[in-house]
């Protein structure tokens, strides 16, 4: 019954199995519907990300930051209109979706909601 299911989009396991429309994979748990396999087989689920004002953010925009923040650690602020460039998105860690090196602090990662695109 295994030959006609495909195999975990997650870990590739073999030993898939039907649970009403969903596939379940008995090693990690993950469920999907058949239909979605060509759309996670990828790898990596393309996430969209957007700036403060909604325009859609790629690795190695520009922006610019939109209100200034305190940075833990340095005695000055991040001001607004900071110019941001090279920026690279992330896989979110705590809200934080943007790993960039910003001149004057160093490399940090900021959150979408903060910044905008120039």
């Amino acid at each position: 019954m295994n030959e006609t299911l495909p195999p975990c989009p997650v870990c590739a396991s073999e030993y898939s199995y039907e649970m009403g429309e969903l596939l379940v994979c008995p090693e990690c748990a993950h469920e999907w519907a058949p239909g979605d396999v060509t759309a996670q087989d990828s790898g990596e689920s393309e996430t969209v990300v957007k700036d403060a004002v909604g325009n859609i953010l790629a690795s190695g925009d520009t922006v610019s930051i939109v209100k200034t923040m305190k940075v833990k650690g340095s005695p000055q602020d991040l001001k607004i209109g900071t110019k941001v460039r090279n920026i690279r998105l992330i896989s979110p860690v705590n809200g934080h979706d943007i790993d960039a090196k910003v001149d004057g602090f160093g490399p940090m990662k900021l959150k979408s909601s903060v910044v905008k695109k120039i």
